[in-house]
């Protein structure tokens, strides 16, 4: 069963929040290399992630015009 733009969404924000903690993680280990890797990556899922939380609300409150 394909998933919704919801769950995709959601998706997106657990991926973003996993790298964040995963880079978080790595710094604290002092694998600083790893740490900014694992940044950007979860630079580039929040990004994502706001995306398509955006492209949702457009559709969900698109005003009705008579």
């Amino acid at each position: 069963m394909p998933k919704s733009n919801y769950d995709n969404a959601a998706d997106l924000h657990i991926y973003a929040a996993q790298a964040h903690t995963a880079a978080a993680s790595a710094h604290h280990r002092g694998d600083h290399e790893a740490a900014e890797e694992l940044s950007l990556k979860a630079q580039d899922f929040s990004q994502a992630a706001t995306e398509k939380s955006f492209e949702i609300a457009r559709q969900v409150h698109t005003p009705v015009r008579a």
